[in-house]
């Protein structure tokens, strides 16, 4: 059978004390309802997903266009029934037969597994019930809606914890929200979820009691692991999230033949790839779309955010990376800022407190101290002195440097852009360059020195310091 999903995403999460919506909060690198529909994705295609969005519509929706999903409005938060039924029409466009299988989940579940999903779907299949609905044990169940099984251990009924009887109470199965339906079913019976007679919302809990009035049969699926369900609803369960993801996330990494020394003080992206024989020190951050090659070393504290690193690179400590690229075989930092479409070439060298921005560094090319490259074209086998800098911005508007294989640039020297210089020339350290400096020339832009003997002697003489 087909299967469409619906992610329950409307509601702004009022515990977690927020301008934000709940499900654009983050954990794991990304946002509660991009996992969710991660997850989704791994039991139907994604134009089969519907995302039913409310508070801040335009927010999630533009977020999670890019991957492809459907959407439908709950304009007002009317209850969990409520927002199924917003859904039906693009529903229907994705299945127009409904003779599938519908599975609702929550937007704000960001450990929610695909293993667990796939092991719903299966579930529902081989079976005749009417749906499937995950349940978890709690040892405190307090505050959690009370699944009640029949004899036959199918579920008669879902109660809600303000409304349980003290017997109902001592039940330690909690419902999660999460169900697989057969489709027709469920439209079929849907409309039958009248309001609550406290809040006036429809609850899709009530479908189960309705489906048994009916004759259907609704079943457990009994996840062992609780933490798969946790639905986040403060900043206190944010946090848990976040760090069971990243250690989910570790151990991944790990599995997979890449060493990391202190797993515990890193955070590394759902996202991130990492190549084997690769060590990460120490309170490294891998985020965004980081992609590291194999037998490469990051160290201790560095920062990698969308960085697109080759095979054999080190990343001295305390090094930014972001949005660039580094070519194999490289050394970079410590101590150096790399970013904005920058580029390091193959078995170049950066050295501490270099920043590169928008700077293209050639194969084999040196920047060891002290220098800011912005806007750079640098060729092959470049030397740059310590303290040379590219002054790329006039007040107005930016201008590039072009520094061509094999030149040398002496120590502290000044580019000032826009301006070539050409391969194989050597610049003299302490230059002020402005005009273009042809290939094998030497290029002194400073001032002559000049001695004045005996300067210091004819100074007037120091008044005496008082005791």
């Amino acid at each position: 059978m087909k299967t469409t999903v619906v992610i329950l995403a409307a509601g702004l999460g009022t515990r977690m004390r927020s301008k934000q919506a709940k499900v654009l909060h983050r954990a794991g690198g990304l946002s509660l309802v991009e996992h969710v529909v991660q997850a989704a994705s791994a039991v139907t295609a994604r134009d089969r997903i519907v995302v039913v969005t409310g508070h801040q519509a335009d927010t999630v929706e533009t977020l999670l266009e890019p991957m492809g999903v459907r959407f439908a409005r709950q304009v007002q938060q009317k209850g969990t029934g409520h927002a199924v039924m917003c859904a039906r029409e693009p529903l229907h466009e994705a299945d127009p037969k409904q003779d599938g299988l519908l599975m609702v989940l929550y937007g704000d579940t960001p450990l929610l597994s695909a293993a667990t999903l796939k092991q719903l779907r299966a579930a529902q299949t081989s079976s005749d019930a009417a749906a499937t609905l995950i349940t978890t044990t709690l040892d405190d169940p307090t505050g959690y809606g009370r699944v009640i099984l029949d004899q036959q251990g199918n579920v008669s009924a879902i109660v809600e914890h303000k409304d349980a009887t003290p017997e109902q109470l001592q039940v330690r199965v909690i419902n999660s929200g999460i169900y697989c339906f057969r489709a027709k079913l469920l439209w079929k019976y849907i409309t039958e979820i009248h309001p609550n007679a406290a809040s006036g919302e429809l609850y899709l809990t009530d479908i189960a009691e309705i489906l048994n009035r009916h004759g259907q049969r609704v079943q457990p699926l009994h996840v062992a692991d609780s933490s798969e369900l946790l639905g986040i609803n403060t900043r206190i369960e944010l946090a848990e999230a976040d760090r069971i993801l990243r250690a989910r996330k570790t151990r991944e990494l790990m599995l997979s033949g890449v060493t990391i020394e202190r797993p515990e003080t890193v955070a590394i992206d759902a996202q991130v790839r990492v190549g084997a024989d690769t060590v990460i020190e120490p309170f490294v951050r891998l985020l965004g779309n980081t992609a590291v090659g194999e037998d490469c070393r990051i160290g201790q504290g560095a920062i990698l955010e969308s960085a697109a690193l080759g095979d054999r690179i080190v990343i001295a400590p305390y090094t930014m990376v972001a949005d660039s690229r580094i070519d194999p075989g490289a050394q970079v930092g410590p101590f150096a800022r790399i970013r904005m479409q920058a580029q390091v070439g193959p078995e170049a060298r950066i050295g501490n407190f270099v920043e590169l921005k928008k700077t293209r560094l050639g194969a084999g090319a040196k920047s060891q101290h002290l220098a800011y490259l912005g806007d750079s074209e640098i060729g092959e086998r470049v030397n740059i002195g310590a303290g040379t800098i590219t002054c790329n911005y006039d007040g107005e508007k930016k201008h590039a440097t072009k520094i061509g294989a094999g030149a040398f640039i002496g120590s502290n020297s000044t580019l000032v852009a826009p301006v070539e210089i050409g391969q194989d020339s050597y610049v003299a350290a302490g230059s002020v360059i402005t005009e273009a400096v042809p290939s094998h020339a030497l290029a002194l832009g400073r001032s002559r020195q000049v001695n004045k003997p005996g300067w210091n002697k004819n100074r007037k003489p120091k008044t005496a310091k008082k005791s």
